[in-house]
């Protein structure tokens, strides 16, 4: 079967739609006005890492001429230019939603002002913050006689024009200190009114006072910013050590090509011509509005103000690990799953700081990705191996953008006398695993866990995401293998129950698959349930549209990347695909297979990628507790039957077309907090009544 381009949608385009799923949620009047402005904010954070890391791969590409066709399924000179024009579009239309929010947020009370739109009392606050807290924190470069500067991928820049009384004109560039200030100056209230400027603002206030020892007559600021290709060249000198070569390829990505160039559209000519060929940009040169670097609406101030907000989703315990004397003795009868952020990532801490203290405890291994700053799960660690632990941290140095909050966390286990091992060289450690190991007499015991998010208190507040804690030897055993593999990557170990990347991921899916194949042919119910971050790899995809022909009914869950092209008559008849935005990022990974009506349930850490198939160490655990099963089985019914965040992925890659069905609005992610609320009130009314 042709894997042409009417079966194989672009890696890029695809993603591309996904963002404009994310800005239909900043343009959703349905939605909390304040929650609004975040995903603009949302939006705006993933077109730069779009333009970091595909934009730059698609322009590597180029070099590659003819064989990077094969790659692409497109001319990469052509795709940029797609992208270009999609991404111009996309601006359009941000640049509207902000307008219309920006009229919105006056209607309810909150003005966003700017530097000539202030008050006599509002000017004397802002020039007061000005020269207290702002102009300390100004680096103001002259750039008329100078070398181009290194522009970072993090900060938005002013860049300024200066005209003396001969017409003389110099040129400045002044970096946004967002990293140290807010990004947002909330004024004081006025007779019920809220105020707040953009921090960009504050600075154009006080142009006259950075530059008052010269004698210019006209000064005004227009906004740009750069984004550099995001990817790492690491040095292969062996008497280097892994922290040493890491930590010189993220200086250098400092200094990485340009691949996008962003700026006022009232920019004036000479200015602009002049920063182009100062900081020799080539293509991406996009006009735009006057603020830049708008992700930092993630972090725009709510003013207090509740009803602009989302209801406040408190997540809620999990009932049989509340009120316990020991966690490890409720895991040692029976498996226990959390699903966050609808119940709380406190008991995975809480596990870990009871195994840090437990005298009967040997080991604890675990393998991190991203943790979060000042993270009480490297906290637990280090207070396990102060106990006299044997801990030992996978910490995978080549975490994209968290690499050198990665080397900084090694540098603390290692000084507090955890063992670190670095990954594994040629694949990147993605899973997320925890075993520990408890000596009871002449008995072992492995408590695992297995998930399909980091270990991050933040992003479990933020991100949906499953983690199976388990005491069966048929999991836990083999989890520790694993661990082996990362002492001594020569043992590769055999997995019966696990599911390991890259080891026998691709035979065991395309048995789980054909095993599908063969139930519909022989006339038994076969069916497929997957729920993935991205679908790219075209060897599933391919497996897929087989399974589609043999009769598999085949529902999809795919949040953002979705190459394979479902509905295409002889093809892909039998497979539906959703894509389901809202407050929570959708992260869970979970596959289901009918198996001729003994059903087979993974969770999983990886995407249908290649770098995951193939590349990377990933880990799906099988769901053999039938109570498990059930509510996993239930959040797939909510997001299956979703008719108010899900769209529907069609062959056009349309994104505004949302399923429907139904006499009642189900929203799956407020369904799924509901059921656990539920849950967990159902618990304590029983524990009440227990004691009357």
């Amino acid at each position: 079967m042709s894997m042409g381009e009417h079966l194989i949608q672009n890696r890029e385009l695809s993603w591309l739609a996904f963002n404009d799923r994310v800005l239909q949620e900043a343009m959703d009047e349905n939605n909390p006005l304040i929650e609004r402005v975040r995903f603009m904010g949302i939006f705006s954070n993933n077109r730069d890492e779009f333009f970091r890391v595909r934009v730059a791969s698609v322009s590597r590409m180029m070099e590659l001429g003819k064989k990077a066709r094969g790659k692409l399924y497109d001319d990469p000179e052509e795709l940029l230019n797609r992208i270009s024009d999609k991404v111009v579009q996309q601006e359009s239309r941000f640049l509207k939603t902000y307008k219309s929010l920006s009229y919105a947020l006056g209607q309810a009370g909150v003005n966003l002002v700017d530097n000539k739109s202030l008050s006599p009392e509002q000017m004397d606050f802002v020039l007061n913050y000005f020269k207290e807290k702002v102009r300390p924190a100004l680096v103001p470069l002259m750039l008329s006689k100078r070398q181009a500067p290194e522009l970072t991928d993090k900060s938005s820049y002013l860049a300024v024009r200066m005209e003396m009384e001969n017409e003389q004109v110099d040129y400045a560039l002044i970096e946004v200190p967002s990293q140290i200030l807010p990004r947002f100056l909330v004024l004081p209230e006025v007779d019920g009114q809220r105020y707040v400027m953009f921090l960009d603002d504050v600075i154009r206030l006080g142009l006259s006072q950075i530059f008052k020892i010269f004698p210019y007559k006209h000064i005004k600021a227009y906004a740009m910013r750069m984004t550099r290709d995001a990817e790492l060249d690491i040095d292969e000198d062996i008497d280097e050590s892994v922290l040493e070569k890491l930590s010189k390829s993220v200086n250098n990505r400092k200094k990485a090509q340009p691949v996008r160039f962003v700026h006022d559209k009232h920019m004036p000519m000479d200015l602009l011509n002049f920063l182009i060929k100062k900081l020799k940009l080539k293509g991406n040169i996009i006009p735009s509005g006057r603020y830049h670097n708008l992700r930092d609406f993630m972090g725009f101030p709510d003013f207090g103000m509740k009803e602009l907000c989302y209801e406040n989703w408190t997540p809620s315990r999990h009932p049989e690990l509340t009120n316990k004397q020991s966690l490890l003795e409720v895991l040692s009868e029976k498996d226990i799953m959390l699903n966050y952020p609808f119940q709380t990532f406190s008991h995975t801490i809480d596990i870990l700081r009871e195994a840090a203290i437990d005298p009967e405890v040997k080991e604890i291994k675990i393998n991190m990705y991203r943790v979060a700053s000042n993270s009480n799960i490297v906290n637990a660690l280090i207070n396990a191996s102060k106990n006299g632990k044997r801990v030992t941290a996978v910490v995978e140095l080549h975490a994209r953008f968290d690499e050198e909050h990665n080397i900084l966390i090694s540098k603390k286990l290692q000084e507090n006398g955890v063992r670190v091992i670095f990954g594994v060289e040629g694949l990147k450690v993605h899973c997320k695993l925890i075993v520990i190991t408890r000596k009871k007499g002449d008995t072992t015991q492995y408590f695992a866990h297995v998930g399909t998010g980091n270990f991050h208190e933040k992003t479990a507040r933020l991100y949906t995401d499953v983690s199976l804690w388990t005491s069966d030897p048929r999991i836990s055993k083999e989890v520790y293998k694993v661990f082996d593999f990362f002492k001594s990557n020569y043992k590769l170990g055999t997995y019966n129950n696990l599911i390991v990347s890259p080891f026998n991921v691709r035979q065991k899916l395309t048995e789980l698959i054909e095993g599908e194949m063969n139930n519909a042919r022989e006339g038994k119910d076969a069916y497929i349930i997957i729920k993935l971050n991205n679908l790219v790899d075209e060897e599933m995809i391919e497996l897929l549209y087989k399974a589609s022909q043999a009769g598999v009914e085949i529902k999809m869950i795919i949040r953002g990347v979705c190459c394979l092209v479902p509905g295409v008559e002889g093809v892909s008849d039998n497979i539906e695909v959703v894509s389901i935005l809202d407050r929570y990022l959708e992260h869970t990974r979970v596959l289901v297979f009918g198996n001729g009506g003994n059903e087979l349930m993974y969770i999983s850490s990886a995407d249908w990628m290649g770098r995951n198939l193939d590349r990377r160490v990933e880990v799906a655990a099988p769901i053999y507790d039938d109570a498990i099963k059930a509510e996993i089985r239930q959040t797939l019914y909510f997001q299956l039957n979703d008719n108010q965040k899900a769209r529907i992925i069609d062959e056009d890659q349309n994104t505004n077309i949302y399923k429907e069905g139904g006499s009642e609005k189900n929203r799956s992610q407020e369904a799924t907090h509901k059921m656990y609320a539920a849950k967990m009130r159902g618990e304590e009314k029983k524990r009440v009544k227990s004691k009357e």
